[in-house]
């Protein structure tokens, strides 16, 4: 049987090698996760795995909690990779799209859903540069380039009809319309990919490519442990409508409708997954 790589880049005029080539036979549409390891991230994977994607589990430091999920994946018959990558590092980026390639051959899915909070939560009147660019690398401008990669290999995809379509999906929160006062950096970064979201929609939606906002609310999970008593109270006081956490599976399944085309003649939309947090009331 012969192999083929569709597309490896060279960094430093050194091709990557970790993967084993792609054989032409690979049918599976294929689907990048940043952020996979843990939380939200980890439900879309798995449940992206589960409607007949190939995933690539992006991580950064928790490379046991990745490969756990590989193996899951696995285990129930799906196709999945972990990498490892800093999504807010450019040469990072670059290997991950390259190793991912390397692996699956395409790029069908993009998912934009790893994030930091803001380090230190300090006012606004004590924010700090270092602090503004450290969340601005990993919360915007890596979904941005990740999204410009991503976009240019769906494009060569649909352009050789080797793909029905292609997906880009940004994760944001409802930080992006409800000021927090000391974690202004990570607000505004937020708020940014609706924009960003619209941007990426008009340019390609002549070429099949969907671009979507998914805008998580509270969301049980690790990240929000230490501050459950505190929301505890709120949801129960009528923070949002639907008066309970959302889980991180609730996100999955809102992504999973938006990949599988169920709303095929939207795009640029922001779907809120918050128990109707964003609702007006008085």
């Amino acid at each position: 049987m012969k192999y083929h790589l569709s597309r490896i880049t060279c960094i430093k005029r050194t091709c990557l090698p970790k993967f084993d080539l792609v054989s032409p036979s690979f049918q599976k549409p294929a689907a990048l996760v940043t952020g996979a390891s843990r939380g939200i991230g980890q439900a879309i994977a798995l449940r992206l795995a589960k409607e007949g994607y190939a995933v690539a589990v992006n991580y950064v430091r928790s490379r046991e909690r990745a490969e756990e999920m590989v193996a899951e994946i696995e285990s129930g018959g799906g196709t999945a990779v972990a990498i490892q990558a800093d999504v807010g590092n450019a040469s990072d980026r670059r290997r991950l799209m390259d190793e991912m390639l390397a692996k699956f051959g395409k790029i069908d899915v993009l998912v934009n859903n790893a994030g930091i909070t803001s380090p230190g939560r300090r006012d606004i009147l004590d924010a700090t540069e270092e602090g503004w660019d450290t969340v601005f690398d990993t919360n915007l401008k890596g979904p941005f380039f990740l999204a410009q990669a991503a976009a240019r290999e769906m494009l060569r995809l649909v352009g050789e009809k080797t793909t029905r379509r292609g997906t880009i999906i940004n994760i944001s929160s409802i930080s992006a319309l409800a000021v927090s006062v000391n974690r202004a950096d990570y607000c505004i970064a937020k708020s940014a990919l609706q924009m960003m979201t619209w941007l990426y929609a008009e340019r390609l939606a002549p070429h099949n490519i969907h671009v979507f906002e998914v805008c998580p609310g509270i969301i049980a999970s690790d990240m929000t442990e230490p501050v459950k008593q505190k929301y505890d109270e709120l949801i129960a006081g009528g923070l949002t409508p639907i008066r309970r956490w959302g889980q991180p599976e609730d996100v999955a399944t809102a992504v999973a409708a938006l990949v599988r085309g169920e709303v095929p003649f939207s795009t640029g939309e922001r779907i809120h997954v918050d128990g109707g947090f964003h609702i007006r009331r008085l």
